[in-house]
């Protein structure tokens, strides 16, 4: 049996007729930067996520650059992240301007740890980045407790994680800005890059819409030092579409999960925690096991794809050694990078994969 990663190709074709007919009809208008289409998309978006704002750019990392330049992050500053996520989360302070600085992360969640974070905290901190990795969102109340204190700013990194919720409440619906990315395979994905800054300080929306289009307010007048950062009327439109089978999928992906969680209770593999406050929307299923690339080889052999998010921890990476990290600073990241697997979970599948896929780990480790 084949079992892919995820399959773009089948979720088309179970709404062809719907995104065909939002793709014709922008054809049609002949709008394509922007538009009405980008802004139902981003009024959906925010309403879906409890944000007053939605502003829509064209990927996930420009909605974390463009979020720290509209909070005035920059040269001199330092920003606290983590080492464990994607490399846009780093990129982006970079390119702002300011300096990475990495604390540990929470060995079960895999997310940034709020008493590590507290560690790294200096007078040159401004802004505290975590990530709502794997589609679990980071205790919100802990960092937003930490920033109080020290009067910084979160940003979320919430590219993984549209649809969560934490203690029951939604994205948006906490302090701070919150980003999102509509790259193909995320929970809800583009047929292209895309993103989306959630806030609920009119000011801030006001001034990442200027920052998106060359820093104007309308016209050819500048008010400040812009970037080229608009979504396209064609990804709006069929990520629109695809937005109202988003709680279904993610439900799908919850009930996949589920099932994991009972036929591998007795394995060797470690499982995804899910903290009792979380609703996790499983962007991916993340396993532990400590023969992490024997196992990888075997399902591959077996037609299972996986994935190893993420092979090598941010603040050992080569483009960050000015930085001056070394082996060992960060443990729980860099042991989590030796360990984990993510195995398909994405809401094509059928029952019948998902068993296929528990079956060949428990014949692993039998």
């Amino acid at each position: 049996m084949r079992v892919p990663l995820a399959d773009l190709v089948h979720q088309y074709q179970t709404m062809k007729e719907e995104v065909d007919a939002a793709i014709r009809s922008v054809l049609e208008s002949g709008r394509f930067i922007l538009g009405p289409e980008v802004s139902h998309l981003e009024e959906e978006i925010a309403a879906c996520c409890g944000a007053r704002y939605g502003v829509a750019v064209n990927s996930g990392t420009d909605a974390l650059l463009l979020s720290l330049v509209a909070h005035g992050i920059g040269r001199g500053d330092e920003v606290i992240t983590t080492p464990f996520t994607f490399v846009a989360t780093v990129e982006a302070i970079v390119q702002a301007g300011a300096t990475p600085v990495f604390a540990d992360i929470d060995p079960q969640t895999f997310n940034l740890c709020p008493e590590r974070a507290a560690e790294k905290i200096t007078p040159r901190t401004r802004a505290i980045m975590p990530v709502d990795l794997f589609g679990q969102m980071a205790d919100r109340h802990a960092f937003l407790a930490l920033a109080k204190a020290h009067n910084l700013t979160c940003i979320w990194d919430a590219a993984q994680a549209i649809g969560a919720a934490f203690d029951g409440r939604r994205l948006a619906e906490f302090d701070g800005t919150a980003t999102l990315s509509f790259f193909p395979t995320k929970n809800l994905g583009a047929f292209g890059d895309g993103g989306m800054v959630l806030t609920n300080e009119e000011a801030v929306a006001e001034h990442l819409r200027n920052l998106r289009f060359h820093g104007s307010g309308g016209g050819y007048y500048y008010k400040e030092i812009g970037y080229c950062s608009r979504l396209d009327a064609l990804q709006a439109a069929i990520l629109r579409v695809k937005l109202k089978y988003l709680p279904a999928w993610n439900e799908a992906r919850r009930r996949h999960a589920a099932r994991y969680m009972e036929r591998l209770s007795e394995t060797c593999v470690t499982l995804p925690f899910v903290d009792p406050r979380a609703y996790h929307i499983f962007h991916q299923f993340t396993l532990r096991h400590p023969r992490r690339d024997a196992l990888k080889t075997y399902l591959a052999s077996q037609g299972v794809d996986s994935g190893i998010y993420y092979p090598l921890s941010l603040h050992l990476q080569e483009a960050y050694a000015r930085l001056g990290y070394r082996s060992g600073d960060l443990p729980h990241a860099e042991r989590a990078t030796q360990e984990v697997l993510s195995i398909p979970v994405h809401p094509d599948l059928t029952d019948d994969q998902v068993e296929f896929v528990a079956d060949q780990i428990r014949r692993f480790d039998a």
